[in-house]
């Protein structure tokens, strides 16, 4: 018997953001929906845009698994996580603990396959993409709650734009270019439902 999906189902139960006063919480769980969905978003750009070999699957896999170990150690916030060299090598230690532990949970056979995904130790290729679409979620949620009105998130909106582009890959500036002014607009300018086909 494994308790390891019963694990990651407890994702919903971490909430993300914990220093910042939020208009829209969001979990852990949520947070890997998106950078799933952003994740697939890259890879495709890759490949069927720019035209280069890119493991479309293995990526978005890895970015439903990237915050697994998080069911163990909760989120820890981004200024304590980087504050200095020294705690971010004992938090890696505690994650690298923590994703050995849930991984473990599983039958032997599958070990292999959902290791390098709860550990994020994906391709040389893919860890620039999953990176950028771990910032790129987080880059949305400070729009989100700069749009709710909620001006806790301006700093963190400018200073993760700015990562973003400093990463300089082409797959997030065709997407910044692309997809992120949509979500600018409201329900209404984004035309889920226009006058006529409701009709």
């Amino acid at each position: 018997m494994s308790d390891f999906f019963a694990l990651i189902s407890r994702m919903r139960y971490i909430s993300r953001w914990g220093l910042m006063r939020s208009s829209i919480p969001e979990n852990v769980q949520e947070h890997s929906h998106m950078v799933a969905v952003l994740a697939h978003a890259l890879g495709l750009i890759r490949r069927d845009i720019f035209k280069r070999p890119c493991d479309v699957g293995t990526l978005v896999c890895a970015a439903l698994y990237h915050d697994a170990p998080e069911i163990l150690t909760g989120d820890m916030p981004t200024p304590i996580k980087y504050h200095g060299r020294d705690i971010t090598r004992a938090y890696q230690e505690v994650e690298r603990v923590a994703s050995n532990k849930l991984v473990n949970m599983l039958p032997v056979e599958m070990q292999g396959e959902f290791g390098p995904l709860v550990s994020g130790e994906v391709e040389g290729e893919l860890k620039p993409l999953l990176k950028c679409a771990d910032r790129l979620s987080a880059y949305i949620k400070c729009v989100e709650e700069r749009k709710a009105g909620n001006l806790e998130f301006l700093s963190a909106e400018r200073q993760t734009l700015e990562r973003i582009k400093s990463m300089n890959l082409r797959e997030a500036d065709y997407f910044l270019e692309k997809f992120m002014p949509a979500f600018e607009k409201n329900l209404d300018e984004l035309g889920a439902m226009s006058e006529e086909e409701a009709k």
